[in-house]
């Protein structure tokens, strides 16, 4: 028998940014377990062989329902957020439901990215400084605008989902996460501001405000120091 949520998201498109590991890949397999009849999933990052990975490890655990859609993509890069839109295959074309996940720590391992740190200010590199905000604030807000145009052709107003995916960091700012908590802090006030800007319509804006989880990005702000980063959760 079908659950509730699993009607809802029933001939859904969910699109998931940062998918390829963490909390993104986390999202990929519960969208999938919850309507495995019939669900299609759009998912990006910068690894396109973590996510073909994933997407071969939904078919085997759910089935034919599911059809996951892997795309490599930087959001950070405007161009290439209008063309990967733009080059959707018609039957993923009509997103529902987007979750804006992707952050520098997903980013961290890719060849030639820096990675996040805990340096303080004034050590603080610009290159790290320009990474961040580019990746978790201009890129959720270069998907953001670049999907919003699908959800306003639906009637009355326009209709969708938006799950801006924010962390706690962006209220309760930490020291040697300047930089990462003013990016999270960022995200809280553009999610509030779109909310209120789509008030009229169907279109539904919401965060979500993780505390600590353990995901690469763990180790990937610690320069890939396991046990520094595993001491933060002991």
């Amino acid at each position: 028998m079908s659950t509730a949520m699993a009607k809802r998201l029933e001939g859904k498109t969910v699109l998931i940014t940062g998918a390829s590991s963490g909390i993104g890949r986390s999202c990929a397999f519960e969208f999938a377990r919850t309507a495995p009849k019939d669900l299609k999933l759009v998912l990006t990052a910068r690894r396109v062989d973590r996510l073909e990975e994933i997407a071969a490890e939904i078919k085997k655990e759910v089935g034919e329902g599911v059809k996951v859609l892997p795309v490599a993509l930087d959001v950070a890069d405007p161009a290439q957020v209008k063309g990967f839109v733009a080059g959707l295959p018609e039957e993923f074309r009509g997103v529902d439901v987007l979750v804006n996940n992707a952050t520098a720590g997903e980013l961290g391992e890719c060849e030639g990215m820096l990675k996040p740190t805990v340096a303080r200010a004034p050590e603080i590199a610009e290159e790290d400084i320009n990474i961040m905000f580019q990746t978790n604030v201009t890129g959720l807000i270069n998907m953001t605008q670049a999907i919003l145009p699908i959800f306003k052709t639906r009637p009355d107003g326009g209709a969708g989902d938006i799950i801006n995916v924010g962390s706690i960091a962006g209220r309760e700012p930490y020291a040697g996460g300047s930089i990462y908590c003013a990016t999270k802090a960022a995200v809280r006030a553009f999610t509030d501001a779109l909310r209120k800007e789509l008030i009229a319509t169907r279109i539904r804006v919401m965060e979500i405000d993780p505390g600590q989880v353990e995901t690469e990005f763990s180790v990937v702000r610690f320069y890939g120091d396991k046990s520094k980063a595993d001491a933060v959760y002991a």
